[in-house]
């Protein structure tokens, strides 16, 4: 590959001043001009908030000093928010140019610009007007390059509004972004999906449930996040129908997954047509009476997470079957492997009758791919042994991922602590199984912290360390492992299903153990009562689930890592099992 050089990026006030005045307001030689009026370019306009908070517009164009006298003068007829963006007395245009710049690199590299800056805290408002992501090109293998480049530059010149390149890849916005470009499976997936809402809601159908199926890092949040984008800016003229008061929800039994999505939802303003577009399940329920219009769409995110059971406010018994009842088309992604509560228990044969009525309708659709772990196909093999039969198995080598067992507790915290700071490995905390006490409304007797102790090593569970107070009411916005007091701390199934992280330590404890070659599960040592209290069957017997419950459990917690994962077990006979399998030293013990 040639030389890549470094963008020109030049910064204008944006006013009334230079609608029709910019190729006089730009100064500079040749090259430079060139680029920025006849290339193609991509741009921000952005305003700043007396809060230090942003409002920005990514847009590309082949014209620059046409589209900013559009956006000056054209716009603000029509448009309430670009009337106010020309009315703002700090607003500023930055203009991108590269003269490896043509229209498909440009709307690549506007579609990347929407990804990152939908992940910057300070940014409240992100607006553009389609959805540009390309297929292979001349150049595409540049745009990688060239946007980091342009990333440098930007915040050479702002770096509230240009952070760091490493801490938006690892926020859990960036990550569920609608901006990602998909994989091959998920474009599929993508377009059929669209096509069979489009489809059922021309027909007037009611009661479709498309069930997405995958399992932990198959992709399944960025492709629900994508189509909850696509579906809210479908085009009338397109589609043949009337999408001007179509009603769409988002649905998510998990609390700081709701977090992430409300904050996309609110950035790209697509809570304006319906009150709490990202809403819980129990809520959405309650909020629509049976016997109302049913509302269009409804998206599940972990929709292994639904209740399957009557609690607290949820009086139904079956909540995926309630909301079906309530929506024209239901949406809804599901990982059996992922169910934790004995509330959101389903049965083999409930299972086979959920895919059984999509399937009928040729609406069930199965993620294959892993996504999330960066390894290869034998480490991800070798999870899968440990988990789903219940073996430990020699730890293959892997160039790509870094799967270390520890004998000491302490040590497996240090080396996370250390990837923690290192800005090139990113985001990196403690999990464990929840087997030591923990409850979130009250102290311990002793006034402390609810611990989790292992070995030489303890320290308190999730939720309980105060964010230092400058940053206070900014971080209670952020999901738990992005609060940086959390590194302190050790997460568990609660505070990280749904999210990822780049180096992950995970402390199996003594409900895991090591007996006679297999692994087995032991719910009196687990803590957690919502997996092994008595689970109320369809036949009104009461019967235990923790065998099938704790092991998803493990699964949650082994699947978070993206670049490595540490394990330090506290069952002594477990944690010899893993020692001899690092070294390479466990016999045959068939796992195909």
């Amino acid at each position: 590959m040639d030389k890549i050089d470094a963008p020109i990026i030049e910064k204008v006030t944006y006013d009334g001043e230079v609608a029709g005045h910019l190729n006089d307001v730009i100064g500079g030689d040749s090259k430079k001009r060139q680029l920025l009026f006849d290339y193609p370019t991509v741009y921000l306009i952005y305003a700043a908030n007396k809060n230090h908070s942003y409002e920005v517009y990514v847009g590309e164009t082949n014209d620059i000093e046409r589209r900013t006298q559009q956006h000056l003068n054209d716009d603000p007829r029509v448009r309430d928010d670009w009337k106010k963006m020309s009315q703002e007395s700090d607003a500023h245009l930055l203009i991108i140019g590269h003269d490896h710049f043509n229209k498909s690199l440009t709307l690549d590299i506007e579609n990347q610009m929407m990804l990152f800056m939908l992940g910057v805290p300070s940014v409240k408002r992100l607006n553009n007007r389609r959805e540009n992501e390309q297929n292979d090109y001349y150049t595409s293998d540049e745009k990688e390059i060239i946007f980091s480049k342009i990333w440098r530059r930007l915040r050479a010149l702002d770096n509230h509004l240009f952070p760091i390149e490493r801490e938006i890849r690892d926020s859990a916005i960036f990550k569920a972004s609608p901006f990602h470009k998909l994989t091959p499976e998920q474009e599929r997936a993508k377009d059929v999906i669209i096509d069979k809402v489009i489809d059922s809601l021309m027909k007037d159908k009611t009661g479709q449930l498309i069930l997405v199926e995958g399992e932990a890092g198959s992709g399944k949040t960025v492709l629900l996040s994508t189509i909850f984008y696509l579906l809210s800016h479908l085009d009338k003229s397109s589609v043949r129908l009337d999408t001007s008061n179509l009603k769409n929800y988002l649905l998510i039994n998990h609390d700081e997954q709701f977090k992430v999505y409300r904050d996309i939802i609110h950035k790209l303003e697509l809570d304006k047509r319906v009150r709490d577009t990202v809403s819980k399940p129990t809520h959405f329920i309650n909020s629509h009476p049976e016997d109302a219009p049913k509302v269009d769409i409804v998206l599940i995110d972990e929709a292994h997470l639904l209740w399957t059971q009557g609690k607290q406010a949820y009086r139904g018994k079956n909540q995926l079957d309630d909301i079906l009842n309530r929506s024209r088309v239901t949406i809804a992604v599901f990982d059996k492997k992922q169910i934790l509560k004995t509330e959101e228990y389903l049965d083999s044969d409930q299972i086979r009758r959920m895919e059984e009525r999509a399937r009928k309708q040729n609406d069930l659709i199965m993620l294959t791919n892993q996504l999330r772990i960066n390894a290869e196909p034998q480490t991800v093999h070798w999870i899968k042994n440990l988990i789903d039969k219940r073996v430990v198995t020699n730890i293959p080598s892997d160039k790509k991922y870094d799967l270390r067992v520890f004998d000491n507790a302490l040590e497996m915290y240090n080396q996370i602590k250390v990837k923690a700071k290192n800005e090139e490995s990113g985001l990196s905390r403690i999990l464990a199984t929840f087997d030591w006490k923990y409850n979130s409304k009250r102290k311990p007797k002793n006034g402390g912290n609810w611990m989790v102790t292992a070995g030489n090593l303890s320290l308190p569970w999730n939720l309980q360390l105060e964010a230092p107070k400058e940053v206070r009411k900014s971080k209670k916005k952020l999901p738990w492992a992005e609060q940086e007091q959390t590194i302190g701390e050790v997460g568990s199934t609660y505070t990280i299903q749904g999210f990822d992280l780049n180096y992950c330590g995970v402390i199996i404890g003594p409900s895991v153990k090591y007996r006679n070659g297999h692994i087995i599960f032991d719910s009196k040592m687990s803590e957690n009562t919502n997996a092994v209290r008595n689970r109320t069957l369809r036949d009104g017997q009461k019967a235990q689930v923790a065998d099938q419950l704790l092991p998803n459990e493990l699964n949650v917690l082994l699947t978070r890592g993206v670049n490595g994962l540490y394990i330090y077990a506290v069952d002594e006979q477990l944690r010899k099992a893993l020692l001899k399998a690092q070294q390479g030293l466990i016999g045959d013990n068939t796992t195909n």
